[in-house]
């Protein structure tokens, strides 16, 4: 089964095991990694926002346009960012790293 790494905002890894069809976003769910995720996946939030590792970021297929709105609200966004709900695992994907940013901005929370 493919594995990947989470990693903290204090560094601290945890790999773990990574099935194939599932979004970054669920599989750090199942794992209990501290991803929010507020709009269960369906693209209308930035709080699933990870930081692919530079050397895997070209193996990802490229980001929708909505993606990329969605990004835009993202806090601590970096070249290499991505919507965790929008990452499908694959075997081509086994050993992928993304780290978690400090923050999150959560827009759908009632001000």
């Amino acid at each position: 089964m493919p594995k990947m790494t989470f990693i903290d905002p204090d560094g601290t890894r945890h790999e773990v095991e990574a099935p194939e069809g599932l979004s970054v976003l669920e599989i750090a769910h199942r794992n209990k990694i501290e991803l929010e995720g507020a709009c269960e996946g369906s693209l209308a939030c930035s709080t699933c926002h990870v930081i692919v590792a530079p050397e895997w970021f070209d193996k990802l297929s490229e980001a929708s346009e909505d993606e990329e709105d969605m990004l835009d609200l993202a806090f601590g966004l970096s070249s290499t960012s991505r919507l965790g709900c929008q990452i499908i695992m694959s075997k081509d994907l086994d050993g992928l790293e993304v780290s978690l940013p400090a923050a999150t901005r959560n827009m759908m929370v009632d001000k």
